[in-house]
């Protein structure tokens, strides 16, 4: 084990009673960030270990996905940093371009304005101001969790290093030929008045209705489903498979077009399914994305009929309704002229909603600003395929392959005025010109800037090498970047991890932003739901922390995660989390009030006792096991065996077996006060990362040492004892089944019975004081009746329950209990040897039966062997 510092503990350790987590938890968070032990410098000789936190919003507050997130990347940085690496957790927060607006624009509708009253200038004021009075509370929070990031560097996607970095990367685009502007379907918010993205689009199953419509007449009939009747005012073809016979005779013909004075083509195309429906389908080019690919391949024109409010524009007599009067209206309208074949409601099936205002988005065509992705994607592929980057867990790539290998397009335009602009200008004669941060934009009559903003994704997408100080060659960009891992949901794999994949091969000369994609699943309820306002079963991490502590909602949230697994969390979870902190608490105060010490070398071996040797071959194990599972993101399984290590092995094993060593006093007493010091130091440097704060309180006071946040992180000294192993196991059998056997006959667990240990057929003669500690068995004196003998894994413990329980009683208790086993046992074998019944029967219910036998045979067996420890009378 290794020494960080020289200082000494102090001669008497005290702590409080009890551990009280409100009482330390601000102060020691403060004093970390004072001393600046999460700062990074990148003058230092050490190696870097780099992490970007995935920006929260600015509008956004902790919940359990920020706090379970936090806690794995807190834990990874902690551990580097006692490692001895230069250790960078980035900080930062997102401008959230639609979120952040629609905040601000509610605060205006409080006042009876709109944005549109304070014009953009005034109204990005707005935003900022409120940015700085309102925003980012989430920084608080994160000092509650006990996040150590170097606030020092604490970036925002809108300030001003940062908007340089996204105009730089945007003119390179622009100049490389892999941004231009067209004309696309895109997700269309008639709320927020903007296109979104598709992580922005949340699926509902809604009840709708399918109406069934006859296009044409005569011979020339088709029949055509629809859930949205009212975009048929833009129909400017319908498709059929061109291998469908039904058709075949209408392909390249013209069809009349209800309720209108227009005729459209039938066309063929292979994305027709012909067994689906009628065969037949409506082309609306203009208002879905799969119509629009049919429409370019065929030369259909593009027909819109709604404004950016999805109101109706086409004239007539629907125009000015808005889409839901609309689809009423053409319905009835439909059905008076004899046009409807069928109409099914309610229909249920999947809409696309605004994750921000929830209204019901509308595919639309849309003059938009795209990123051409074909070779992008390719290098981000590409870097996983050849090694440079792994994800982690390795089940987790094919996803990212079947989205990186199939992207379409990326549409970075936005219709907001809060967010990155983009830097084009626009002449009066059609000119365009792409401005970098250092270049003057071109002015004059008929000039003006593109009214459009970039999609957060963009600035986002930056954020491993913009947070470091590019487009300049920074110091910071040369140490900490690439990243070393990204530590994300997998369900931002496709739309963050991918942005960032692409731009950081593109930007940094294929130099991948990371070297792992570490992948981790979502946080839900108990029962495994998600969780939701609307469910009502959301929960404010903040709350837990309050009543329980940090480290115990840290801990829980640890021991969950499992690489890109979802996460189920209750309350009683973190209420078991604050009871092992308060048990760490309890057991290294007693431990430090009874001898435990780090004061001086290890005690050689040979002066150490059996269970001094176990305990620190235990150890060493763990250390090695923890290291291990750390490497490989097991975060469940590393917090579940240091959990059993410390509840289990050190407090209740180690310590309980080592009382009497303490109380006797002398020389060996010393020793195991020395080893259990170490025992502890180490523990509690294991655990530190995980749960930071009831660590820092007590490794201070055992050691007398500056702080375990910049201890030495533990290496295994390779010092292991099989056979010391071996003999604590055996140790452990013996007392395992007896304390059974005195809970079995009703027996509280501290309560004291005499008894007589024979241990010379066993190794364990040395360990008689202990055993009899362990077991509150107090010594055979005169009278002694051994009213229970048990063998037990060599030795035989004689027990005198003479004054403790009833025997008789005891004895026809039990007699019950195995005669109802027998008879259980008896009905399951004439079942199971019933062939008729066995012919018949389903096999779970013949699975079932056969539990029922294995249980009863060892009912009988276990109570028949406490029958024989009991006396005869």
């Amino acid at each position: 084990m290794t020494e960080n510092s020289q200082a000494q503990p102090a001669a008497n350790p005290e702590l409080p009673t009890q551990y009280a987590p409100a009482e330390v938890e601000g102060k020691l968070y403060e004093r970390w960030v004072e001393r600046g032990y999460f700062e990074a410098d990148e003058k230092s000789g050490k190696p870097p270990y780099t992490i970007v936190i995935p920006p929260p919003n600015v509008t956004g507050s902790l919940h359990l996905g920020h706090a379970f997130e936090h806690t794995i990347i807190d834990a990874l940085t902690r551990r580097k940093r006692m490692q001895g690496y230069e250790t960078l957790w980035q900080p930062g927060m997102d401008h959230a371009g639609i979120a952040t607006q629609n905040v601000v624009e509610r605060e205006l509708a409080k006042e009876g304005k709109s944005r549109h009253d304070l014009g953009r200038e005034a109204f990005a004021e707005r935003v900022w101001q409120w940015k700085e009075e309102s925003g980012g509370q989430i920084s608080g929070q994160m000092r509650r969790l006990g996040d150590g990031v170097a606030w020092s560097r604490e970036r925002f996607t809108m300030d001003d290093g940062l908007s340089a970095a996204v105009q730089t990367i945007f003119k390179r685009l622009f100049d490389d030929g892999l941004i231009y502007r067209a004309e696309r379907i895109i997700n269309w918010c008639p709320r927020c008045l903007t296109a979104i993205s598709d992580i922005e689009v949340e699926y509902q199953d809604d009840d709708g209705e399918l109406v069934s419509i006859k296009y044409g007449d005569g011979d020339e009939t088709l029949v055509v489903a629809t859930t949205r009747a009212e975009t048929m005012l833009g129909d400017t073809a319908v498709a059929v498979h061109p291998d469908d016979e039904r058709y075949a005779h209408l392909v390249g013909r013209r069809i009349k077009l209800p309720l209108t004075d227009r005729t459209i083509p039938v066309v063929a195309d292979t994305h027709v399914d012909p067994e689906f429906g009628t065969g037949a389908v409506k082309v609306t080019p203009a208002h879905d994305p799969n119509d629009f690919e049919i429409g370019r391949r065929h030369d259909l024109p593009n027909v819109t009929v709604m404004d950016e409010r999805a109101v109706i524009t086409t004239p007539g007599p629907f125009q000015g309704l808005d889409r839901y009067e609309a689809r009423s209206a053409i319905v009835a309208a439909l059905r008076a002229d004899g046009r409807i074949v069928a109409e099914k409601r309610p229909y249920v099936h999947s809409v696309g909603h605004c994750s921000r205002c929830k209204t019901t988005v509308e595919p639309r065509l849309s003059l938009q600003w795209w990123v051409k992705v074909e070779t992008l994607a390719k290098e981000a592929g590409d870097a996983v395929r050849d090694g440079r980057v792994t994800i982690h867990p390795k089940e987790m790539e094919s996803r990212y392959f079947a989205w990186i290998d199939n992207l379409n397009d990326w549409n970075i335009s936005r219709q907001l005025w809060w967010g990155h602009r983009i830097p084009v200008w626009h002449g009066p004669n059609g000119e365009t010109v792409c401005v970098g941060p250092n270049d003057e934009p071109p002015t004059g009559e008929g000039w003006h800037q593109d009214t459009d903003v970039l999609d957060t994704w963009f600035s986002s997408g930056l954020w491993p090498f913009s947070t470091l100080g590019w487009p300049e060659q920074t110091p910071s960009l040369e140490k900490f970047y690439p990243n070393s891992v990204l530590v994300t949901g997998y369900d931002i794999l496709f739309f963050w991890v991918a942005r960032m994949m692409m731009f950081g091969l593109y930007a940094m000369d294929g130099t991948p932003p990371f070297h792992t994609i570490a992948l981790h699943g979502m946080v839900r309820d108990q029962f495994g739901k998600k969780m939701s306002k609307s469910f009502g079963n959301a929960v404010n991490p903040l709350d837990w922390m309050d009543k329980y502590g940090s480290d115990a909602v840290r801990f829980t949230l640890a021991r969950g995660a499992n690489p890109g697994v979802d996460v189920p969390i209750g309350e009683d979870w973190v209420q078991g989390s604050r009871n092992f902190a308060n048990k760490v608490w309890n057991a290294t105060r007693f431990a430090m009030m009874n001898g435990a010490t780090v004061e001086g070398p290890l005690p050689d071996a040979e002066r150490m006792s059996a269970t001094d040797r176990w305990i620190l071959s235990r150890l060493n194990e763990t250390v090695a096991q923890v290291d291990a599972l750390y490497e490989d993101y097991q975060f469940a399984k590393l917090s579940d065996a240091l959990f059993h290590f410390a509840w289990d092995e050190v407090f209740d094993w180690y310590v309980e077996l080592s009382k009497t060593t303490f109380f006797a006093g002398g020389e060996q007493a010393g020793v195991s006060g020395r080893v259990l010091g170490e025992v502890l130091d180490v523990t509690l440097r294991l655990l530190h990362p995980i749960v930071p704060f009831v660590t820092e309180t007590l490794w201070t006071t055992l050691t007398g040492k500056e702080s375990v946040v910049v201890a030495d992180w533990p290496a295994d000294s390779g010092f292991r004892d099989p056979a010391a192993e071996h003999e604590i196991e055996h140790l452990q059998q013996v007392v395992t089944e007896v304390r059974r056997f005195r809970a079995d006959q009703g027996l509280q667990s501290g309560q004291k019975v005499p008894g007589r240990l024979d241990l010379a057929a066993t190794p364990l003669a040395a360990h008689e004081a202990a055993i009899r500690q362990v077991l509150r068995l107090q010594a055979a004196g005169e009278g002694f009746h051994a009213t229970a003998t048990l063998p037990v894994a060599g030795a035989t413990v004689e027990l005198d329950l003479s004054g403790t329980i009833d025997v008789a009683a005891e004895r026809k208790r039990l007699t019950k209990d195995r005669d109802a086993a027998e008879k259980e046992k008896q009905q399951a074998v004439a079942k199971l040897g019933n062939e008729a019944f066995l012919a018949k029967a389903p096999d779970n219910v013949v699975d079932k039966i056969r539990g029922r036998l294995s249980k009863a045979e060892a009912d009988i067996e276990r109570i028949t062997a406490q029958l024989t420890a009991l006396p005869e009378s």
